[in-house]
């Protein structure tokens, strides 16, 4: 059983993806490529897929963007959101084309009359509405208020607009509370969760790229789950946003909050290895980071501690001089040499197929 005692929410449905009340935490990407250009969108999506991403989400920047959502909606398999800026018409129209969810971010969107109109446009159509506060946007009156971001300055932006979507009857929320600033951002969702119930959507914005990025968003999304706090993540990065589907599945494993993918364990490498650990390893990463598979596979370098972990691990192979010894499930299964290595390892994992432990992500206690 999992230590982390999740926070208690309500649940609400992004298409066919249940987010918040205990639900496992899902992992969501945005797309790149300009929304009307439907076939490239559509792959980009389809990739993001493949990667394990189980939310997806396109920017409508304009009326031919809007216009292309029922066509991609119809070629991909997960849920797709609409990103709204500024013009609430948008919104209206990408409801009409049939997304599973909407986000606005209330201090860019206009007055209380037009998100009143996305509300019970969303609430006709039975879809969710995700209210997004970024510190970098909060409105002039809390800026003028607060002085500066902070995180009470946050939780207030969000807590205007949920009282708002309240006195329309709508409460299927979802609160992104979002900072450049690793520790604002931890800061605003904790105190968000002391106040509310409502499904948060964890995230470091503008993170920055790849190695920063991740290192940032590891810190931020990560202290968040670590507490019980946090029903989705996006990591944001400056490039592929590929990346971003294998940093969130990556955060989820470490603490044992997803049990999707391969868990690779290996050793840093010192003057005892007598293999080329590190080709090995990121040649199994590479090919083994689009395999959905729950396992643990352990590539060890050395005699000190690598048969133990080994052994540990659902497979695994600890180097001794051009030779690798195999385990499977704790036992030694072969002898191999290091140019069979990778190959070897990957036919077992392939194989994992059939093993009891092989096994869907199930809702959490």
């Amino acid at each position: 059983m999992n230590p982390i005692k999740r926070r208690a929410t309500r649940i609400v449905n992004v298409g066919k993806v249940a987010v918040g009340g205990g639900f496992p935490i899902s992992v969501q990407s945005m797309t790149t490529a300009c929304t009307d250009d439907i076939p490239v969108v559509v792959q980009e999506i389809q990739r993001l897929t493949v990667a394990g991403c189980q939310i997806v989400r396109v920017s409508v920047v304009d009326e031919a963007a809007a216009r292309a959502l029922a066509t991609i909606k119809r070629q991909i398999t997960v849920p797709l959101v609409a990103d709204i800026h500024f013009d609430y018409r948008l919104a209206l129209m990408a409801i009409a084309a049939g997304v599973d969810k909407i986000r606005i971010n209330p201090g860019n969107i206009g007055n209380s009359s037009r998100v009143k109109e996305i509300l019970k446009a969303a609430q006709a159509a039975g879809i969710p509405i995700r209210i997004g506060v970024n510190s970098g946007s909060l409105e002039k009156s809390l800026l003028q208020q607060f002085v500066h971001p902070t995180a009470e300055a946050m939780v207030a932006s969000a807590a205007k607009h949920i009282e708002l979507c309240r006195e329309n009857g709508f409460e299927d929320i979802i609160v992104a509370l979002k900072s450049s600033n690793v520790n604002l951002m931890i800061a605003a969702n904790r105190l968000f969760a002391e106040q509310y119930d409502y499904p948060l959507h964890l995230g470091v914005t503008e993170a920055g790229p790849y190695r920063q990025g991740i290192i940032k968003s590891a810190i931020g999304i990560g202290a968040l789950l670590a507490e019980g706090i946090g029903d989705t993540i996006r990591v944001s990065l400056t490039d592929d946003p590929v990346e971003e589907v294998y940093a969130g599945r990556e955060i989820l494993k470490s603490l044992n909050l997803t049990h999707q993918g391969i868990t690779l364990v290996s050793c840093p490498t010192c003057g005892r290895a007598e293999v080329d650990i590190i080709g090995i390893t990121k040649e199994v990463e590479n090919r083994t980071r689009d395999i959905q598979k729950s396992l643990t596979v352990a590539i060890m370098g050395c005699a000190v501690n690598g048969p133990g972990e080994a052994r540990e691990a659902d497979l695994g192979i600890a180097g001794g001089k051009q030779v690798f010894l195999f385990f499977k499930k704790g036992k030694i299964i072969a002898r191999i040499p290091e140019s069979q290595a990778v190959e070897r390892l990957i036919e077992e994992i392939e194989k994992w197929d059939e093993s009891p432990d092989s096994t869907a992500v199930k809702k959490e206690n």
